[in-house]
């Protein structure tokens, strides 16, 4: 009996360490489809607030009734909650920024949007992704980037130049179903040869 005890207990510290080690080998990647294709975006462990808000909202189903609410040729495609007159004013949905001097308004970046309040306070409900191919530096350290498509930026470049109206809202709703998927070091360097 004691020796049917001691491997049990062997087992499960065995089953716990091997699930800990795959949950450290994994990357978190965002996975949105949409009804002109799919983008995945690699989240960036550098801003983790921003990492894990955009995690939970996505398996919590949060954007799946949204859509791509605001898209500009050479500038962005921007998804989530749509802007409101009054801002963003609810505390639950916003963070303190992330800058970091590595994530820049790059061709395919992926941040977070906010209105022009003082603090510079992410609205956590709202992502917008640089659809510009020179980036949009003058942007850097005013908003917060947390990620960088992998693949699909040509999705996101239909998304941009689809037909829409005087506030940039595509006449036709661009849907997003918002997902995360967590690839070891190997998925996720095929999938970013696969691009």
């Amino acid at each position: 009996m004691r020796n049917l005890l001691i491997m049990s207990f062997v087992a499960l510290f065995i089953i716990q360490t091997n699930l800990l080690a795959q949950s450290l080998d994994t990357i978190p990647i965002g996975y949105i489809q949409t009804n002109l294709g799919e983008v995945y975006i690699e989240l960036d462990y550098k801003t983790p607030r921003h990492q894990s808000s955009f995690i939970e909202l996505a398996e919590a189903g949060y954007w799946d009734s949204l859509t791509f609410n605001r898209v500009i040729p050479n500038f962005v495609a921007q998804g989530g909650c749509p802007d409101t007159p009054e801002g963003f004013n609810d505390p639950d949905f916003l963070l303190e920024p992330e800058f970091h001097p590595d994530l820049t308004h790059q061709y395919g970046a992926v941040g977070a949007g906010r209105d022009n309040n003082p603090d510079k306070l992410s609205a956590r409900c709202q992502f917008y992704i640089v659809q510009n191919t020179q980036g949009l530096h003058r942007l850097d350290g005013d908003y917060t980037v947390f990620g960088k498509v992998i693949k699909g930026m040509d999705v996101v470049d239909q998304i941009v130049h689809v037909e829409r109206d005087s506030d940039d809202q595509p006449l036709i709703p661009i849907t997003m179903k918002v997902s995360v998927l967590y690839l070891n070091l190997e998925d996720l360097a095929q999938l970013k040869n696969n691009n």
